[in-house]
């Protein structure tokens, strides 16, 4: 008989409540089946037990994924298949790290009774930052959570009354906030533009508190450009899309930053859609304010996106595609 190689080797995880354990399996073992398509592993459960046979790093790893991801339904959580994804990538970017630390913290509950929760590290960190810092800077790609999760910070501190109002603002248009070729009043002009600022405040607030919220001046939604000459005091205000912004753009945006407040932004540097020879606000942003300690940026990557897996297939390949641009450039 043959003996295993000793690189592999099989595990096997008790669990003491059977109700929990199928929740943790998942409808006809689908959970476990799914780990399988994330690791090279053998998952297979039977009784109280769950055995899983492979190489010894990958057995370890979901061993340990198991066991945090049982520890946390303990306390009340019930895992869905992307919990299981979302589990997978974060202990595969660091093994040892505590899930609880992202699972069991709730940054708000939608009107839709869904609990919004950091989904990586990335946006761990970035949660913690908005909570202890008074400007953050979100960079990444789209589908990371910048924006929702900055979201629902604003209005978790707006409904506990550590801030009095919640501003939104984004760029009106792409290349310097040029209006005057839409059809329309000025709200029909910069509508489109706002719309997914508006999108994620119904996700959270049902839509006729939303808009209480709004008439009563509490949430403003409005384009970067009427932001001039303000001080906004007592706000969380958030700057979105703000690689679009220039240089001018941005060092108005930030001055505005009353007593009270805080302000977060975020944007993709990779899709800057300024004019050749405008410089991104953010971009230069960066460079500037990085070594000033009472300001934080946080950087995403495909690992943290939360959309279509596809999406992250989108990123990666068009992040080479830059990558072979630039080398050929300089050839």
């Amino acid at each position: 008989m043959k003996q295993a190689p000793k690189s592999v080797s099989v595990e096997k995880i008790s669990f003491a409540d059977h109700n929990l354990l199928k929740n943790l399996c998942g409808e006809h073992d689908k959970h476990l089946k799914l780990i399988e398509n994330l690791e090279p592993v053998k998952v297979k459960a039977w009784g109280n037990n769950i055995t899983i046979s492979g190489k010894n790093s990958n057995v370890h790893k979901i061993s340990t994924m198991l066991q945090q991801l049982y520890s946390i339904m303990e306390k009340g959580w019930h895992i869905q298949s992307s919990d299981i994804d979302y589990a997978h990538r974060i202990l595969s970017e660091d093994v040892t790290f505590e899930l609880a630390r992202i699972f069991l913290d709730t940054v708000f509950i939608s009107s839709q009774k869904r609990i919004i929760t950091p989904k990586s590290i990335a946006q761990r960190l970035y949660i913690e930052y908005m909570r202890n810092f008074d400007m953050v800077f979100a960079i990444g790609p789209a589908g990371t959570g910048k924006t929702y999760l900055a979201m629902a910070t604003a209005v978790s501190y707006l409904l506990e009354r550590k801030v009095q109002r919640i501003i939104l603002a984004r760029p009106a248009v792409e290349a310097g906030e040029r209006l005057g070729f839409l059809p329309g009043d000025l709200a029909e002009k910069v509508n489109p533009y706002l719309r997914p600022l508006y999108d994620a405040l119904y996700d959270m607030i049902e839509m006729e508190r939303a808009t209480a919220l709004i008439n009563k001046g509490l949430i403003e939604v409005a384009p970067l450009a009427f932001m001039r000459g303000r001080t906004l005091n007592d706000s969380f205000i958030i700057l979105d899309e703000a690689q679009n912004t220039t240089s001018e753009q941005m060092k108005m945006f930030l001055t505005r930053l009353g007593f009270g407040s805080k302000a977060v932004i975020t944007g993709d540097i990779t899709q800057v859609d300024l004019p050749m020879e405008k410089v991104s606000g953010l971009i230069e942003a960066e460079k500037i304010l990085r070594e000033y300690e009472s300001i934080r940026f946080v950087h995403f990557s495909e690992i943290d996106v939360i959309r279509h897996p596809l999406v992250q297939d989108v990123i990666k390949a068009y992040a080479r595609l830059d990558r072979e641009k630039i080398t050929n450039s300089s050839k």
